[in-house]
């Protein structure tokens, strides 16, 4: 089976007054991971019902042996989690899953609601979206 890389998926619980707290934190992390050359994709998400909870995705181009023995112990992630994990309302939870890749990967170019009829992704307000008929 020819591999597609692995998929770092991570959730974080904080009290939603310290968000901007935590970014402050992460952001630096985000810039040196982003930097790697094994790192292919990486996302965050902030829930909207709760907004104290994070979540990112990261794909990589490498083994799970590798991204715990090597990735992990950076010593900007060591910096990231003495600053950050006080505000952690609990353990963090992470899995490692291999990424299964074409067919089931894709990742579209970016649309923008002038490029037509519900195209939403740029839209400014839900309603905009909605009179388009995209949401």
């Amino acid at each position: 089976m020819v591999s597609h890389g692995i998929s770092l998926q991570v959730t974080v619980h904080i009290d939603p007054k310290d968000t901007t707290e935590f970014f402050q934190h992460f952001k630096p992390l985000y810039d040196q991971v982003v930097a790697e050359p094994e790192l292919r994709f990486f996302e965050v998400y902030q829930s909207a019902e709760v907004p104290g909870t994070i979540s990112w995705v990261e794909h990589w181009d490498c083994t799970k042996e590798w991204l715990f023995k090597v990735q992990l112990n950076k010593q900007y992630f060591k910096d990231y989690q003495a600053k950050a994990d006080h505000l952690l309302l609990k353990p963090r939870d992470a899995i490692v899953v291999n990424r299964v890749g074409p067919p089931y990967s894709v990742w579209k170019d970016k649309s923008t609601p002038e490029k037509g009829p519900g195209s939403c992704i740029g839209a400014s307000v839900r309603s905009e979206c909605m009179d388009k008929g995209g949401w």
